[in-house]
């Protein structure tokens, strides 16, 4: 893996589990410009090198984050001061950068994991929806807070959980702003699994991304692809798309190695990705 460098992350490796921990814990972690110019470059890198097959995403200090850092809106007030249109533009390029920055978690080849612990909170909540699976420590809260300075969330999470919990639960939460616990968000479908404490809860996603890193990383990328792709399209456009994913992608190899593994109740062992084209 190429070096990798930000002013927002630690950045560790085990094997081919890279884990990415916001660390700003003066700040509960909030998520400063340099969070959402770091993200995508970040994961671009990632994407990039055929050894990564798993991310965990997690939080220095008490909390995983609080959430938007109002610095990153600090010159919304002056750009709305100019011509309205102009200033609408300008606002709206601004929010799909910050979209983008999330969508970079989904449109990795590889699974990302959140551990979760305290706080998770306004773009909290936006940032773990992109992720694929999320645990949480038992005293992990959280909260879709934007309505309590006047405003709807408009960076994923509105469109993203009612994919993962139930619709109604999203509208009252959403409406209401009122905090939940890792115990109501594990009974709606949020999280895989609840954990005892901090330690415990990045141990378990540890395991977790080890575990996937052990399968085949062309069927992981399969599936993260075939699962995305099916929550934006029909069933029978998802399933046009699978039967012409594995038509192209299915092969011998993966196959023989898993087949003959299981027989012999041993770990496969397959081959890296091919590197990208420079």
């Amino acid at each position: 893996m190429n070096e990798l460098s930000s002013t927002f992350f630690n950045i560790e490796r085990e094997g081919p589990v890279v884990r990415l921990e916001m660390n700003r814990p003066e700040k509960a972690n909030s998520m400063s410009p340099d969070f959402w110019s770091d993200l995508p470059k970040l994961a671009n890198e990632l994407n990039r090198d055929s050894s990564v097959r798993c991310v965990v995403l997690s939080g220095n200090g008490k909390h995983f984050t609080s959430g938007m850092d109002l610095a990153t809106f600090a010159d919304i007030n002056t750009m709305l001061q100019d011509e309205p249109g102009r200033a609408a533009y300008a606002l709206r390029d601004l929010l799909l950068y910050l979209q983008g920055s999330l969508s970079s978690l989904e449109n990795l080849r590889v699974p990302v994991i959140a551990a979760i612990h305290g706080a998770c909170l306004g773009g909290g909540i936006d940032l773990i929806a992109a992720c694929d699976l999320r645990v949480a420590s038992a005293d992990a809260f959280f909260g879709i807070e934007e309505i309590h300075i006047g405003m709807a969330a408009d960076v994923g999470t509105l469109q993203r959980l009612p994919h993962l919990m139930p619709p109604a639960i999203v509208h009252e939460l959403a409406y209401t702003g009122r905090r939940f616990s890792s115990e109501e968000a594990k009974g709606w479908g949020l999280l895989n699994s609840v954990h005892e404490n901090q330690d415990a809860t990045l141990k378990a996603a540890m395991d977790l991304a080890q575990e996937i890193a052990q399968k085949s990383p062309l069927a992981i990328a399969g599936i993260k692809q075939a699962i995305t792709y099916s929550r934006d399209h029909s069933v029978s456009d998802a399933l046009d798309h699978m039967a012409t994913w594995n038509a192209g992608m299915l092969r011998p190899e993966d196959l023989t190695k898993a087949i003959a593994a299981r027989t012999a109740k041993q770990e496969a062992i397959f081959a890296d990705l091919l590197k990208p084209a420079s």
